[in-house]
């Protein structure tokens, strides 16, 4: 089986030894992305669905670099530091995946790895051979 990965590109990816995706076979695994610039700082502090806009376009182009489309994307698991929030953050995901429909889960979490991120996303994509 082939194996194709994205680099992370934020700070910390060789520091934990991840990749922002891995495509093995036909299934793209993209990791938990959150709107951080390649220094670690987030992106839109304190705006939950510019956030999520921000994650959904990271997870479209790490998937496209690995020969998918978001409409190939079967599961996404939402993490939320504030699921009283939960309207601005599926909101963002409903414009991107409203036909779509992938699997989705929305769970609240306690903290992400900086204090100014409100979401992370992780994603699963099946695409053709």
């Amino acid at each position: 089986m082939s194996r194709r990965q994205v680099p992370a590109g934020a700070m910390w990816g060789p520091v934990v030894g991840y990749s922002r995706a891995v495509r093995a076979g036909n299934t793209i695994f993209v990791a938990g992305t959150a709107a951080a610039g390649p220094d670690g700082k987030t992106i839109a502090p304190g705006d939950a669905y510019a956030q999520t806009k921000d994650v959904l376009g990271r997870i479209d182009r790490a998937v496209r670099e690995l020969g998918g489309t978001m409409r190939d994307i079967v599961r996404t698991r939402i993490f939320v530091t504030d699921i009283s929030r939960w309207e601005e953050i599926g909101r963002a995901h409903g414009e991107v995946f409203g036909e779509i429909r992938p699997a989705t889960s929305m769970v609240e979490v306690r903290r992400l790895i900086d204090p100014e991120m409100l979401v992370e996303i992780e994603a699963v994509a099946v695409v053709e051979s």
